[in-house]
């Protein structure tokens, strides 16, 4: 697939979200055709950010699809060699039955979009955005954390701690997806961002913003989460997703993840940075003797992958920089 992609066409699902327009751009940018899938193309408020990006007018197309509706992506995928599935709820607050309303659903969206790439014998390959957190959450913290290792979904459901119902949901889609690849031979390579951070074209503030900001808009819920945090950058997110596609030689999953800190650096950097927010700088329940648990990207980096966000600069501040100022651009939060 390598040095192919002039002319290829890819099929993005998620297309408006966080990650899949910032990929729907930059696939843009090398020269693919892309087929954008939507829930509802005519909404232009949740995608006019996809029209306007360059190269929209000529080799971008909206298609209608849904994550519950099998066979909805059957045409969108059609034709297409690569499909990146990145779609996936983010949003919780009103869940009232995460088995039915969260776990469930994910598991059978990945299903139904695997099952749409068997039926169109073009697809070369299907990259599935799955996250770390199908990876780390454990009763025992390891030193470090790679591929091999698999969320304990007891665990999560036992301790209910926050957004437990998406690491379930998660760890059990990647895990069926894989089942489905073996059983089916779909060439299917999956990989697993950190928190993704930095600037965003879409119009409201994306989740992992918002967690990683909960700091300075006083949300407590997501403390624990920043507690011992991995993370990386959108733009190297997107490329890794590119790579992988583009590298026949990837096989498997990839953490993709270029820093690890704690909630107390995070917290040091914020108030020198913006000494306009009250940053509380004390956490209950959060011991400041922790130490971040690296996720190690190795493998990724051993394809020959190269993250352009990893220098020293970028630490801590480099990934909050540009998120804070796309909310002030947006007038998402104070200025």
């Amino acid at each position: 697939m390598e040095g192919e992609h002039g002319g290829t066409t890819v099929c993005v699902t998620g297309a408006s979200g966080f990650i899949g327009s910032w990929l729907v751009m930059r696939l843009l940018e090398r020269g693919y055709y892309v087929r954008a899938t939507v829930r509802d193309p005519a909404n232009m408020s949740k995608v006019r950010h996809l029209l306007d990006l360059p190269n929209a007018a000529t080799r971008l197309s909206l298609w209608k699809a849904d994550l519950v509706d099998e066979g909805s992506f059957d045409d969108a995928v059609h034709g297409c060699a690569g499909v990146f599935h990145v779609a996936t709820r983010t949003d919780f607050s009103s869940v009232k039955d995460p088995e039915s309303e969260v776990i469930k659903p994910t598991v059978n969206g990945v299903l139904n979009i695997m099952r749409s790439c068997s039926k169109a014998e073009s697809v070369k390959r299907l990259i599935y955005t799955s996250t770390t957190g199908t990876i780390s959450r454990q009763q025992h913290p390891q030193s470090e954390y790679d591929e091999s290792f698999w969320t304990d979904i007891d665990f999560c459901r036992a301790q209910k701690m926050a957004g437990w119902m998406y690491l379930v949901a998660k760890t059990m889609a990647e895990k069926a997806a894989w089942e489905f690849a073996k059983e089916n031979g779909l060439d299917l390579v999956t990989i697993q961002p950190s928190l993704v951070l930095g600037p965003f074209i879409t119009p409201l503030m994306p989740a992992s913003i918002k967690i990683s900001l909960a700091l300075i808009t006083r949300n407590e819920t997501f403390y624990p989460l920043l507690a011992r945090l991995c993370a990386v950058h959108l733009d190297d997110v997107c490329n890794a997703h590119i790579y992988l596609f583009e590298h026949v030689q990837a096989k498997g999953r990839y953490i993709c993840s270029s820093h690890c800190f704690t909630i107390f650096e995070i917290t040091k950097w914020l108030s020198q940075k913006y000494p306009e927010f009250d940053i509380p700088t004390k956490f209950e329940g959060i011991d400041e003797s922790l130490n971040p648990i690296p996720c190690s990207s190795k493998k990724l980096v051993d394809l020959g992958f190269k993250f352009k966000y990893n220098s020293e600069e970028c630490h801590v501040g480099g990934l909050f920089t540009e998120a804070i100022e796309s909310c002030r651009e947006k007038r998402l939060m104070p200025l």
